[in-house]
């Protein structure tokens, strides 16, 4: 079934597309770091991940504490008795897309006497939204992870949001990386590429950091940090900060952070606070690889551009006005807690 773009035909729609992701592309951040699961138009509404594992292994219980292991097989092998093996088994992670969009209207007298290029300002500026849109949707699925880690006073761990009062340390991050290094969470060395085309690129292992600008300062200040532009042959990423011990920093935002709803401030000014009583609570999102997955915002298929030109019409007879848009399916799910971790800290004033 031939798709609807409004008054342009398929050929103008994919120049279209190129366009609103060639604007999009920078917002995505979190994009990179997701296992992706493509859907082509007229296809499906659900998107199932699929996690193979073994269980059962001879002479096994496991090689480590945690809800990840490799089973071993560490019985030897008796000569002509057959072992009686592991079994392969499988889990699925399934969510069902929503679609999502918006549209601005154009008038006849603006495109017949404005100077400026209005339907190109128009595509530039909703290829912008659509990444702010689903960059957010994304961030609110990963925020909602349940592996947490809250910083006190002098980096104690808490465990309630209402205590939280104070900001990443070096002692809490390698307990985050250690925690993640327990369940055997992979590193990234490959990424999805930050161009409007599908395909990934190899980076040097590391795991990501996702917070908000406002967290650079403390993580500048934390002893190793090392900036993008000592990184020599890699090439950094858009809006990263630098690293720290392996860790990659990356900056947005969409980050926002949970206003008033840490510690009480004592009516002091050490960290940043909406209201004046309550510190302001920021997530610092650490991800391992094949943490969570998504639906990527790459390829002709991810997003339909909608051009109506102005037309007579019931409710529009003098063809005054047109409009520019866009609507795009997108989902985002967790597929495993162990390999996301959530640190909730406050910012330095």
């Amino acid at each position: 079934m031939a798709i609807n773009y409004g008054d342009i035909s398929p050929r103008t729609a994919a120049f279209v597309v190129k366009q609103l992701l060639e604007r999009a592309v920078p917002v995505l951040l979190i994009e990179k770091f997701g296992q992706t699961y493509p859907i082509p138009q007229n296809n499906t509404k659900s998107a199932k991940w699929r996690r193979y594992f073994l269980t059962g292994a001879t002479g096994s219980a496991g090689n480590g504490a945690g809800n990840f292991y490799v089973p071993l097989a560490l019985t030897p092998l008796v000569e002509g008795v057959t072992p009686s093996g592991s079994r392969m088994s499988n889990a699925d992670y399934s969510v069902t897309l929503a679609q999502y969009g918006d549209y601005v209207t154009i008038t006849d007298v603006v495109m017949d006497t404005h100077e400026d290029q209005v339907l190109q300002e128009a595509v530039d500026i909703l290829g912008e939204q659509a990444a702010y849109t689903i960059e957010t949707i994304r961030y609110n699925v990963l925020k909602a992870g349940t592996n947490v880690f809250r910083l006190g006073a002098a980096g104690a761990l808490v465990a309630n949001r209402n205590q939280v009062a104070g900001p990443m340390t070096l002692g809490a991050q390698r307990s985050i990386t250690t925690a993640l290094n327990r369940q055997n969470a992979r590193r990234f060395t490959k990424v999805v590429a930050s161009t409007p085309a599908f395909r990934t690129e190899p980076v040097e292992a590391a795991y990501v950091g996702l917070c908000h600008p406002d967290l650079e300062t403390d993580i500048r200040t934390i002893p190793g940090f090392i900036h993008t532009k000592q990184y020599g042959t890699v090439t950094p990423w858009e809006s990263e900060i630098g690293s720290v011990e392996g860790v990659r920093y990356l900056s947005s935002t969409i980050f926002t952070p949970w206003a008033d709803l840490g510690a009480a401030t004592s009516g002091g000014t050490t960290y940043r606070s909406t209201g004046g009583t309550y510190w302001d609570v920021y997530p610092i999102i650490y991800l391992a690889r094949d943490a969570f997955g998504i639906v990527p915002l790459k390829g002709k298929d991810s997003i339909t551009p909608m051009v109506v030109n102005p037309k007579p019409a019931s409710g529009d007879p003098l063809a005054q006005r047109g409009t520019v848009g866009w609507k795009a399916w997108q989902a985002a799910v967790i597929l495993q807690d162990a390999f996301l971790i959530r640190a909730e800290v406050c910012a330095t004033a």
